[in-house]
């Protein structure tokens, strides 16, 4: 399986859970009805956020630790510099 294809299952999944909890088709306790099942997807969503955030920022705080790939982009950055000025753009 793909990482796409493994993926969308498992979002497929996770939504068709929520929605069969939801619309009721599976009794659950009235307070988890009421209270938990409508903020669980601003929930997902902001738990995803910090998850993105957080693995970014450790990229970036990591970069150093990766000399190769640190090499790699400072000369992905001096390449770039070098087309854009033989272009006509003014890069400072």
């Amino acid at each position: 399986m793909t990482k796409l294809t493994d993926t969308i299952l498992t979002i497929l999944t996770v939504s068709s859970i929520y929605l069969v909890l939801y619309v009721g088709a599976i009794p659950t306790p009235a307070v988890i009805h009421d209270e938990i099942l409508p903020v669980l997807p601003w929930w997902a969503l902001v738990s995803y956020g910090c998850y993105a955030l957080f693995s970014l920022g450790y990229g970036v705080f990591t970069l150093n630790d990766k000399e190769d790939k640190y090499e790699e982009l400072l000369s992905q950055i001096s390449e770039a510099r070098g087309f854009l000025e033989k272009n006509g753009v003014d890069v400072k």
